[in-house]
């Protein structure tokens, strides 16, 4: 990898997502060396991708350049790679670009959609976990409309804008919100020779609630604001198949669908060399302790999505948002630095400072620790969160000047199809392929 030699200990960083880059600002100008691995060469503020997805935002705008973030670190040093397998007994990484020894590694390598195991759904839904799967989406998306414009076939045409979200979590109802907001502003203007009131958004959940992680006031409030949009709500059905066309239940309810998104669940990105012991299974996530070492390693760690710290409050692990992630990453900096002083490290304890949603044009739901509220207050808070919570003053601005123009036009200037998306229908695969 080109890495120069140190007298400094070497910290291995896998991931530059949330835990991974807050990690990466503590440990700036310590007595360390630390090289930080990523398969892209960005950060990505991923509570935005929805909005990518639908237009609302351009790419760039949620993604900044983790050299740019680190280049004025000293003996820091940033690889474009794929890390395929940790070797613990050698204390050494294996990558697509070579191998790198480190005398500390800290997987921070996020999560990826969990689709339980459902192949057929795996291949032929869609996922918005990074930014080319969102431009996917938006592609599709539009793809769909322009294709229903000629369609003479009225059932081909109402699959073709029958969109179907699988999942009821924060991101299933950002983007049941936004896809709503183009129904009622935009595709109408776009395509007046198409019907649009026949464009159909259904959101499944497979609990009694959306929302589930949030209270009960926030979920039903995210409801109502939703059905006022025009969105179908089914809960308590959980999909079972999806041949690309029609998605079955197990209910009796079913659709004809082109689309459908899956925002069902996630499950830590693995990296495969841990032992098994220390792995939680089906949640793909690692066992770390109270400092966020990893069970039956000294020199190994986990932050993020990918780590289950199980607490009394917290016996699954704590959720898998930026807040636990980034909490755990500013802790560890200085953790390690105490470990390599032969200092007591600090145990971590999650401070929650709330979560949110927004559904819409002035409709988001909040909790605070000691308080709940909705709508527009809501929305402005959520706005401010998320644009103080973005990396660079440039895409703050052109995030805040986006909003601004959407809010006073009502429209969206990013639905451009700029990479065209065709999805790989199941009728083309080998029985070699499946």
């Amino acid at each position: 990898m080109n890495i120069p030699h140190s007298d400094n200990p070497r910290i291995v960083i896998i991931g530059g997502g949330f835990a991974g880059i807050a990690l990466a600002k503590e440990l700036r100008n310590k007595k360390v060396q630390v090289v930080l691995l990523d398969k892209h060469n960005y950060n990505t503020f991923q509570p935005l991708l929805y909005q990518v997805a639908t237009g609302g935002l351009e790419a760039g705008s949620i993604a900044f350049p983790i050299r740019k973030v680190i280049q004025e670190y000293d003996d820091f040093y940033f690889r474009l790679t794929n890390v395929q397998e940790i070797d613990t007994q050698n204390k050494k990484i294996i990558a697509e670009i070579g191998e790198l020894s480190y005398d500390y590694l800290v997987m921070a390598t996020g999560s990826t959609t969990n689709f339980f195991g459902n192949e057929e759904i795996k291949r032929n839904s869609m996922e918005m976990k990074t930014i080319p799967q969102s431009l996917n989406i938006r592609s599709l998306v539009l793809e769909n409309f322009e294709q229903a414009v000629f369609t003479k076939d009225v059932e081909e045409q109402n699959c073709l804008i029958n969109f179907v979200l699988v999942g009821g979590g924060p991101t299933g109802v950002e983007l049941a919100g936004a896809l709503a907001e183009m129904k009622k502003a935009i595709l109408q203007k776009d395509y007046p020779d198409l019907d649009i009131t026949k464009m159909q958004i259904n959101l499944i959940q497979s609990g009694d609630r959306i929302l589930n992680t949030m209270s009960e006031k926030s979920s039903v409030a995210a409801e109502k604001f939703l059905l006022k949009m025009g969105v179908k709500i089914w809960k308590n059905v959980r999909v079972t198949h999806y041949d690309g066309r029609t998605i079955s239940t197990n209910s009796d309810l079913s659709f004809d669908t082109a689309t459908v998104i899956w925002t069902a669940g996630v499950q830590g990105a693995l990296v495969s060399g841990l032992d098994a012991s220390a792995l939680v299974e089906k949640a793909e996530r690692i066992r770390v302790n109270s400092y966020n070492q990893v069970k039956g390693y000294d020199a190994i760690f986990a932050i993020g999505d990918i780590a289950s710290m199980e607490t009394e409050d917290y016996p699954q692990g704590h959720p898998m948002m930026a807040q636990p992630a980034i909490q755990q990453g500013k802790l560890l900096g200085k953790n390690i630095i105490r470990l390599i002083q032969k200092q007591q490290m600090e145990a971590f304890e999650y401070k929650d400072k709330g979560s949110m949603a927004t559904i819409g044009r002035n409709k988001a739901v909040v909790d605070l620790p000691k308080f709940h509220f909705s709508g527009f207050f809501a929305w402005f808070v959520w706005m401010f969160v998320h644009l103080f919570s973005l990396i660079g003053f440039k895409n703050k601005a052109f995030v805040f000047l986006n909003w601004v123009y959407n809010y006073i036009r009502f429209d969206r200037e990013g639905r451009l199809i700029i990479r065209p998306y065709k999805k790989r229908s199941f009728t083309t695969f080998t029985s070699d392929e499946l």
